[in-house]
């Protein structure tokens, strides 16, 4: 993409507009490098919202569990004593998997493929760009804001209006 025009009469110069350092690329690092290591950062963003997923799956089975507990006693307290026993029996506390509740598939996706990927994720930055994250992203926001202007800095300021 082309760099956007920077030159509106009603713009004011951006101190310090530049990306930190923590957002650059070290020196000697490759155009391909930062391409992979953004491509595996979009990746683990998709593995945080799976995970966001799984919690949803998680609280949302409980709650369903508590509603079909709530049910049994509707149930019986309308003298349906044989449907309340056997979803009780049959459904409420039931293992969503064999001999796993929700919260185990949590545990186990967090402490297994989660923690793999978060870790190899991090490995990767560390031994490639020192550890610095979000690089690819904070290239990719210099080409494309409009330098100099309001609303399009690199980076936060000090809250105070410029001037």
């Amino acid at each position: 993409m082309s760099q956007r025009d920077d030159t509106a009469p009603d713009d004011r110069p951006v101190p310090d507009d530049g990306p930190r350092p923590e957002h650059t690329r070290p020196d000697g690092v490759t155009d391909a490098t930062i391409e992979a290591l953004g491509r595996y950062s979009a990746a683990l963003e998709v593995i945080e919202d799976a995970r966001g997923s799984l919690y949803r799956f998680h609280r949302l089975t409980g709650k369903a569990d508590l509603a079909m507990g709530e049910a049994v006693e509707l149930f019986r307290e309308a003298g349906h004593h044989g449907i309340a026993d056997r979803i009780d029996r049959e459904v409420v506390g039931r293992n969503v998997i064999e001999g796993r509740w929700t919260f185990q598939l949590v545990e186990e996706y967090d402490d297994g493929y989660y923690a793999a990927v978060r870790a190899s994720e991090r490995a990767a930055r560390d031994e490639l760009v020192g550890g610095r994250r979000h690089v690819f992203e904070s290239e990719m926001k210099e080409r494309e804001r409009s330098h100099g202007r309001r609303h399009h800095e690199a980076r936060p300021g000090d809250g105070s209006p410029q001037g």
